[in-house]
Order: structure tokens, then C-alpha cells, then sequence
């Protein structure tokens, strides 16, 4: 990867602590709470290498910063940029949540519902004029990182911003449309990390969203207490052929002793959480990495569905790169270039594995969200299984399959806060903290 940036926010804040909205106002400072945090995470950052950071020059995203910036040895340089400041809401700012909702219904179900299509009209010397925050801001976070990526090539960068110009950098790095603005998640003191093979408009991949185990919170709790249903994505811990960077696609391949460890760890790292049920492909892989996290939850029976099986790679199953290039010359350049368009040697395309892993999971969450009480469940697949139905939920398309990572024994987290009926919050994606540090360190094999 040329350019690997981490992303965090801002630590708590005042008006965070009263639920007020902040948007640019420059009234809020960070709590005590929020520099411990920002603390945290400069501890856990300290031994990477920074090439630069750039934060907002919002005073709590900048005291941000600079804890961060001061746990360094040999601090890198801050600069704050305007093209980091938050999501402009000028006419809500210094409200209450709870009053906002009230006060303007109609604008606030829009905010929630089709934020691409929520305005403000504002009065100015030269009459009112429409203002759209998200566009504004996704605009925004992509003329920033055409600036950033001219400047950066082959170095790792530090971002501190918010809530919002996050999501918007995130999105518009991987193509996420603006209407999916309430769909991801940022915590306060957050990390995220994105891998740039390039200039902008090269392919961007989503290495993990919004960690907080550095916090001491192992994944981040739900934006409402009464989340209708809550899913642990799990990808299967490593295999042999992972290790040898062997396609395996429909083959059984089981979990090798470095792959049963990952999948300790992750059962390690869930085991306080109160898990409801279980779901898994049927192959060797998934099942031995659910069975391994759910050995704490012995009441669970563990439901196989064949939908999650990994796609089917055909004849280059059990070979390496090297001898998929001499049999099907050119073929593994376009699976990585442009993967929609492959149909794999007596095999399967991309589009229908998206169609059976998305129909399934889909129906996973009409079965589970029906009952009174809220549940959570993990569900165990493969790396195309997982990318797909990650890429379904962010708004994106084949084509966009190589924008999200999925790591053996990672972590992701789906709400869905008014159960089938309602949108996704992808509250994480792709953690392995749990596997050890910031970065993911697990196998780049084959699928």
C-alpha cells in the first residue's frame, strides 16, 4: 500500500457529555474523560511511524491532537487544516438533541432518514440560500484527500477530526454514497486506518473502522439501549492454503494450530458478551472458528447455512498465483482490477455469490429481529462471503470488492437499532486488536 492513513476523533467533549449539537461551533472543550482517552490513544499509536499529523482546528479536535502528538518520541509535525471541521449546522448548533427532534420534526426525520437530501435554508446579505451539510461536507472530505495524497505518497498520516468529516472521509475514500451518512459509526477516540494504493481515484481499501479496544471497550456498545438485534460478523481463522496464499474457495480446508489460536482469542474476546445464537457456513473453516468462540456459550446449537459457503473458485481451486497466471494468463489481473467482471473457470461470478450471501444475511435478520427481546448472534463465513455482504450493507457494488479487508479471525459489528425494518449501523469493521495492535497482522492469503 503507497499511503496508510489512521483516522481518529476527537476525544469526549462538553457538549458530547450534554448531547448538544457542536457542528463548527468552537464552545466545546474536550472533558477530562476525553484527555485521558486522547491519552490512550497516543500511547497506542507511540510506536508506529508518523510521517505527519493534521487535525481540525477546532479547539477539541486540536487538544486532541496535541496529547496525541506529545506521546512521541520524536513528535511529527501537527497542522490543523480547514478542510478537517465538522459537519456545518448552523441552524442547530448549541441544541439539544431531544429539542432539535421536537422543534423541527420534519427536518430531523430527514437528517436521520435521507441525509443526502436534508437542507437548511439560510439568511444571508444576498437573500436565503439552500445549504445541504452532507453533500458540503462528503465534498469536503474528497478535496481534502486530493490535497493530502499529492503530498503523502508512500508515508503513513495522522487525521484527528469528528464525527462527521470522519464518516465523510472514510465514504468518499471507498465510495460509500452520502446517503449512507448515518450507517457508520465514530466513537470518540476512535481508530480507523485506510490504505491508499495511490493517487485519488485508485482503489482505496478500509483496513478497520472504528476501534476502541485501546479504550478498554472491546467493541463499541450500541447507539440505543433497545437495539432490536446486534450481529458479530466473523471471518474464520487461518488456514494452511491462507498461509501458502492457496485458493481454496468450496474447498474443506480446516483451521491450521495458528488459525484455532485466532479463533481462541477472538472466543476470548467476546466472552463477556451475552451471545444469543450462532450462524455459520457449513465448511470446515468457519464451523471449527464458531464452535471455538461458542464453547462459552454451551446452550447455543449452531445453525449451518449452506448460502455462506465461500465462492466457488473453480479450477484455480488448490493452486497459487504463479499457476493460475500460467494457466489462465491475464485472468488474475482482472479479478484483481476489476472482479465483477470475472467469471471464474467452472466456477462462480462475484454477482452470484453477492446474491445467495446477501439473501441469506438477510434473511438472518428477519429471523432474529422478530423476537420481544433484543439479540445477538455471531455469524461466521469466509473473506468473499463477508466482503460481499459488508460492501451490500455500505451502499457499494461488486466492483467495490476490494475496498473492504477482511482479516482470519476479525471482528466486525452490525446493529440494526429497529431490527429488519430499519437501516444497518456498521458500529465496526475488520478488528483484530484481539490478534494484537493497531494494524491487522493476519495472513494477506488467498480466499
Amino acid at each position: 500500500m503507497t499511503t496508510r492513513v489512521i483516522i481518529v476523533r476527537h476525544g469526549q467533549s462538553s457538549y458530547n457529555a450534554q448531547r448538544l449539537i457542536q457542528g463548527r461551533s468552537d464552545e466545546s472543550v474536550v472533558t477530562e474523560k476525553g484527555r485521558q482517552d486522547a491519552q490512550k490513544v497516543g500511547n497506542t499509536l507511540s510506536s508506529l511511524t508518523i510521517d505527519a499529523i493534521y487535525c481540525s482546528p477546532l479547539q477539541r479536535a486540536r487538544t486532541t491532537a496535541e496529547i496525541i502528538q506529545n506521546c512521541f518520541k520524536e513528535p511529527p509535525t501537527l497542522s490543523p487544516t480547514e478542510q478537517l471541521r465538522e459537519v456545518d449546522l448552523p441552524l442547530w448548533e448549541k441544541l439539544h438533541k431531544d429539542e432539535v427532534a421536537k422543534k423541527f420534526p420534519e427536518d430531523y426525520k430527514c437528517w436521520k432518514q435521507r441525509p443526502h437530501e436534508f437542507k437548511m435554508v439560510l439568511s444571508t446579505s444576498e437573500g436565503q440560500r439552500e445549504h445541504f451539510p452532507v453533500l458540503s461536507l462528503y465534498e469536503q472530505a474528497q478535496e481534502f484527500w486530493k490535497n493530502l495524497l499529492e503530498k503523502h505518497q508512500n508515508q503513513t498520516i495522522l487525521i484527528v477530526a469528528h464525527n462527521g468529516i470522519n464518516r465523510c472521509l472514510i465514504m468518499s475514500a471507498i465510495g460509500v454514497p452520502p446517503s449512507h451518512y448515518h450507517r457508520i459509526q465514530q466513537s470518540n477516540c476512535c481508530i480507523n486506518v485506510l490504505n491508499f494504493t495511490g493517487s485519488w481515484g485508485e482503489t482505496v481499501q478500509l483496513e478497520s473502522l472504528n476501534q476502541t479496544s485501546h479504550l478498554g471497550i472491546p467493541i463499541p456498545p450500541p447507539r440505543s439501549a433497545d437495539n432490536v438485534l446486534r450481529l458479530l460478523f466473523i471471518r474464520h481463522g487461518e488456514t494452511q492454503w491462507n498461509r501458502e496464499s492457496r485458493f481454496q474457495g468450496i474447498r474443506d480446508i480446516p483451521l491450521n494450530e495458528n488459525g484455532k489460536k485466532q479463533a481462541q482469542k477472538a472466543a476470548d474476546f467476546l466472552k463477556e458478551i451475552n451471545i444469543d445464537f450462532g450462524v455459520s457456513s457449513p465448511l470446515l473453516r468457519p464451523k471449527e472458528t464458531a464452535e471455538i468462540i461458542l464453547q462459552y456459550h454451551s446452550d447455543i446449537t449452531l445453525d449451518l447455512r449452506p448460502a455462506l459457503t465461500e465462492i466457488c473458485h473453480g479450477l484455480w481451486e488448490g493452486k497459487l498465483e504463479t499457476e493460475i497466471e500460467a494457466n489462465f494468463p491475464g485472468m488474475l489481473k482482472q479479478w484483481k482490477d476489476a472482479p465483477e467482471t470475472v467469471q471464474m473457470p467452472e466456477g462462480e461470478t462475484l454477482q452470484q455469490v453477492w446474491d445467495r450471501a446477501v439473501a441469506c444475511w438477510q434473511e438472518i435478520v428477519k429471523n432474529y429481529s422478530n423476537d420481544p427481546n433484543p439479540k445477538i448472534g455471531i455469524v461466521v463465513a469466509h473473506d468473499a462471503i463477508n466482503k460481499v455482504i459488508l460492501c451490500e450493507l455500505l451502499g457499494l457494488n461488486p466492483a467495490n470488492f476490494w475496498n473492504i479487508k477482511q482479516g482470519n479471525g476479525c471482528v466486525s459489528v452490525i446493529d440494526y437499532p429497529k431490527g429488519v425494518d430499519g437501516h444497518p449501523v456498521l458500529q465496526a469493521i475488520n478488528l483484530t486488536s484481539h490478534l494484537g495492535g493497531v494494524l491487522d497482522q493476519t495472513a494477506a492469503g488467498a480466499l
